[in-house]
């Protein structure tokens, strides 16, 4: 435990955690002001980087995708400078449908969004709603116009078809290639040339004034989920997909629009015997044969493409066991996984369940190696939360491109970082605002284990929970979507309809 052996000498100590980070305001879009109203369309429903990193996409309820771009210049001299994004584009990804064989509305809300490869200047990306996903293709267009005529302008304003090559006219046309606005061979006194004729002809001149960028659907992957689609995911090999709804899995190739194949079924003959669902579903960051997916009972089962084409067996099963005489009414509800990431390098998953932030190992599934409490205060609570439906809010989470940290919202618009090194005891509540610091905790508290959270002091509000220390939650605001940057300690989080961006 010291770092010495029985006889004295030195032996190899575990490098010891990095210093808890401290994070500062970035950047924010569509911030509200106050007492302003938020409308529901304009409500954030997905986050997504790019593995660059250098751009970010996000999806609302109003099915519309928002591409930022980063802006700064990477600095190898100061590279603690963080990174600025600006407004990019944005488009229309999905609208409102009715499924009239089964009456149905298809919401528009954008679910998730997923970045693919890009082979060449343009942006690929896959965004779905709860039953169709699309394709897109963002690509910058030149917009060619005429600079340089042949004609001086200032003796052809009478005579718009001279003045214009752009525009058509429904008059005649001379055999030299000129326009009457009237009938042949009745002449316009509007236009007159110049003495002597043009001395020279000149080809109008073509330029490129200026771009424009334009979203384009190349493939559109529909009619394969009888449930909501609750994931996408890519593979590794850059060709094939997943999404996964309730009930099913199915494998896509991008460029076959009209076929998928299912690898995952977990429907019953009978209905009734529906023990579980499927949450969320993830292929491996570099393994194309290998993929996760959580289920409602709080399990997350790793399955190889290689065993079978339906994959009805798992490879590995990760659970966590049940502490007797634990059980509830609730422990079914609240150990439903809502999310789940694979790590960088594929050797951790990161869940999320109502309760708790853990961090599972691969190639140990006996436990989670670490376990985060997010709302362990909400315990006494539990009723009032099934009550007001906030027990079923699906919270997602993400982890750090270099693996020393995970992040999960949670309501009064706060998200929490954790160190997931061992021996660290980094736990940090930030609110989404322009000032994330304000509310922390006293310092003069003795420093809190890995598993406890730092708790701050806050405002209630109409509908909110006292937790063990005094605090306020409130129920109303909540934040659901967050994610981190690939290769920087930036996070990007979805308060309603506004962006906030931190850096450390």
């Amino acid at each position: 435990m010291n770092g010495m052996d029985e006889d004295g000498a030195g032996t190899s100590e575990a490098p010891s955690p990095p210093p808890p980070l401290e994070w500062k305001f970035s950047q924010v879009f569509g911030e509200r002001t106050a007492g302003e109203e938020v409308q529901e369309v304009d409500i954030i429903s997905a986050i997504e980087f790019d593995k660059s990193g250098d751009h970010l996409a996000t999806g609302d309820r109003g099915g519309r995708v928002v591409l930022f771009e980063r802006t700064d210049v990477r600095d190898i001299i100061q590279p603690l400078r963080h990174p600025e994004f600006r407004y990019k584009t944005e488009f229309q990804s999905h609208e409102p449908e009715f499924d009239y064989l089964k009456s149905l509305e298809i919401e528009e809300k954008i679910n998730k969004i997923r970045w693919c490869q890009t082979p060449n200047g343009a942006l690929f990306l896959l965004s779905t709603n709860d039953k169709t996903i699309k394709y897109w293709k963002v690509q910058e267009k030149k917009v060619k116009r005429i600079s340089e005529m042949n004609l001086d302008s200032s003796l052809s304003v009478g005579n718009g078809c001279m003045a214009s090559s752009s525009t058509s006219s429904p008059g005649a046309y001379l055999p030299n290639g000129g326009c009457l606005e009237r009938p042949y061979p009745s002449l316009s006194n509007d236009f007159s040339f110049p003495p002597g004729g043009f001395s020279s002809l000149r080809l109008p001149v073509v330029a490129s004034q200026e771009t424009s960028l334009v979203a384009r659907c190349r493939r559109v992957y529909a009619h394969a989920h009888d449930y909501h689609i609750n994931s996408i995911s890519n593979n590794s090999d850059g060709e094939t997909f997943i999404s996964a709804d309730d009930l099913r899995i199915n494998l896509w190739n991008l460029e076959i629009s009209n076929q998928s194949f299912n690898i995952v079924d977990v429907k019953p003959t009978n209905m009734e015997d529906l023990t579980e669902v499927i949450t969320s579903a993830e292929f491996h960051p570099t393994h194309c044969n290998m993929l996760a997916y959580s289920s409602s009972k709080g399990f997350i089962r790793l399955i190889d493409l290689r065993q079978s084409a339906l994959c009805d067996s798992h490879s590995q099963l990760f659970e966590e066991r049940e502490t007797p005489g634990s059980r509830s009414f609730f422990t079914e509800i609240i150990a439903s996984i809502s999310d789940i990431k694979f790590a960088k390098n594929g050797r951790h998953i990161l869940s999320r369940d109502y309760m708790t932030l853990k961090l599972w190992d691969i190639s140990m599934n006996s436990g989670p190696v670490a376990a985060f409490q997010v709302h362990e205060f909400l315990r006494p609570k539990l009723c009032d939360l099934y009550e007001n439906d906030s027990i079923f809010d699906k919270f997602e989470c993400c982890l750090s491109g270099d693996g020393l940290r995970v992040a999960t919202g949670s309501y009064s618009n706060l998200f929490r970082v954790f160190g997931c090194v061992p021996g660290s005891n980094e736990a940090m509540t930030l609110e989404a605002s322009k000032n994330p610091m304000r509310q922390v905790q006293n310092p003069t508290r003795p420093a809190r284990s890995l598993s406890s959270l730092t708790r701050v002091v806050r405002r209630g509000a109409e509908n909110t929970s006292i937790d063990a220390n005094g605090n306020n939650y409130d129920f109303t605001t909540k934040l659901l979507h967050l994610a981190w940057h690939p290769s920087e300690n930036s996070i990007a989080c979805a308060a309603a309809n506004s962006l906030y961006m931190y850096y450390a």
